[in-house]
């Protein structure tokens, strides 16, 4: 099943003593934390939400988007939500433009959340550790090669400055998963010889062109289906299934061969994207990850990992069968919640806790897969690593915008 904030609330017992236990821990962090919110479509309004129920230390100080109504959604849905309206201080702080991540930051800010779609991940990830800004961004964090140094080389610049970078790959903070990662760890199965993983769903949500929007604003509305913003769903959304992989790997893929296409989802509308992916990674030490990932209606949905040892396997999170079995068996707070709670932690401790490169790794992990798919050749991690490829528009202004072509196997070059 789907890992959400949903279904999390909806059937974890414990999920009332998860949000009032926080509230206990924080208490003591004193003073309230200024946080900036860049970023407020949904996962924008999602992740402050998430961030109130960590902890009582933040408030809402600044905002921005590139479109006025995604902010004014926002910032009217939390004034008129009883649980959160105390928790937000905007004043003017209210910034709307391609430069309004810039201002938020520049606000008086201790902490940014970055939720625009991923593309632009990089650059707001830089510009807020430059200005010394504790960072909560969401996955992945680029869609290409030089986004990937980029955020790698900020991140590097966090830890030079102590500063606290979590992101967005949930499963890193459920316990459920560590602790069975840690039983792994310990060889509980063994040698791993073989991981699978699976984001296999149908379609997701798509916006009908609008009089009047150019052809930039029309991309960035359906952000999902165009390579520059989301990487396509490889990288936008299996990057989960492939983290844990990494995780339990403690090591990333070496390289990767795809057969993968663009089946169903033809019209217009899905841009230039993918709907289906199938990838063999391989370790350095010959350990194969089979890779599978599709969006289209109507077909078998599977959302997974599946991890096999020399002696037992493991779903990766709630049990283990072999020689050494194990259930999990305890509360398991809302790790979309969790991993919020543990930014606010670092921060009162100045521990300087830092997953910046982390889950740049993963990141470029699905992105290595989606370069094979694209272009049809095996590409390796130095391969993907050092592209200079970039999937960025040459200005980010609205009006005419074409449309990358379908990549095409065997022939296309860019990835």
């Amino acid at each position: 099943m789907e890992l959400s904030r949903r279904n999390f609330l909806a059937t974890t017992a414990a999920g009332a003593a998860a949000l009032a236990m926080p509230r206990l821990v924080n208490a003591r962090m004193e003073p309230t934390l200024k946080i900036g919110l860049i970023g407020c479509g949904g996962r924008g309004s999602g992740a402050i939400r998430d961030s109130f129920e960590a902890s009582s230390a933040g408030v809402l100080w600044a905002v921005g988007d590139v479109f006025a109504d995604h902010m004014n959604g926002t910032v009217d849905g939390l004034a008129k939500d009883t649980k959160y309206a105390s928790r937000v201080d905007l004043g003017d702080r209210k910034f709307v433009g391609w430069d309004a991540y810039q201002k938020v930051i520049d606000s008086g800010v201790d902490v940014v959340i970055l939720t625009t779609p991923p593309g632009f991940r990089p650059i707001h990830f830089e510009a807020a550790i430059k200005s010394g800004k504790h960072v909560f961004f969401e996955k992945p964090v680029a869609v290409d090669g030089p986004g990937i140094r980029q955020v790698m080389a900020a991140a590097k610049l966090a830890k030079e400055k102590g500063l606290t970078v979590v992101a967005g790959t949930q499963r890193r903070h459920d316990i459920a998963y560590q602790q069975c990662m840690e039983k792994i760890h310990s060889g509980a199965i063994g040698d791993i010889s073989a991981i699978y993983a699976y984001w296999n769903q149908g379609g997701l949500w798509k916006n009908e062109r609008q009089e009047g929007w150019t052809d930039m604003e029309y991309q960035l509305r359906n952000w999902l289906y165009y390579t520059w913003l989301s990487g396509d769903h490889i990288t936008e959304q299996h990057v989960h299934n492939l983290d844990v992989a990494c995780w339990a790997m403690r090591d990333h893929p070496v390289k990767a061969t795809s057969l993968a296409g663009r089946q169903v989802r033809k019209d217009p509308i899905y841009g230039h994207c993918f709907d289906h992916f199938a990838t063999e990674y391989e370790f350095a030490n010959g350990v194969k990850l089979l890779s599978m990932c599709r969006q289209i209606d109507g077909c078998a949905n599977r959302v997974s990992e599946h991890i096999v040892g020399t002696k037992g396997s493991t779903n990766a999170n709630t049990s283990i069968k072999g020689e050494t079995a194990w259930r999990f068996d305890g509360d398991r707070p809302n790790p979309y919640m969790v991993e919020h709670k543990r930014m606010y932690e670092s921060i009162a401790k100045k521990e300087g806790f830092n997953e910046g490169e982390q889950v740049a790794t993963s990141t470029l992990v699905a992105i290595m897969g989606r370069m094979s798919a694209y272009t049809g050749g095996e590409v390796t991690w130095d391969q993907a690593l050092n592209s200079t490829h970039s999937w960025a528009p040459s200005a980010y202004e609205f009006g005419p915008m074409t449309v990358a072509e379908v990549p095409m196997p065997g022939t296309s070059k860019m990835g």
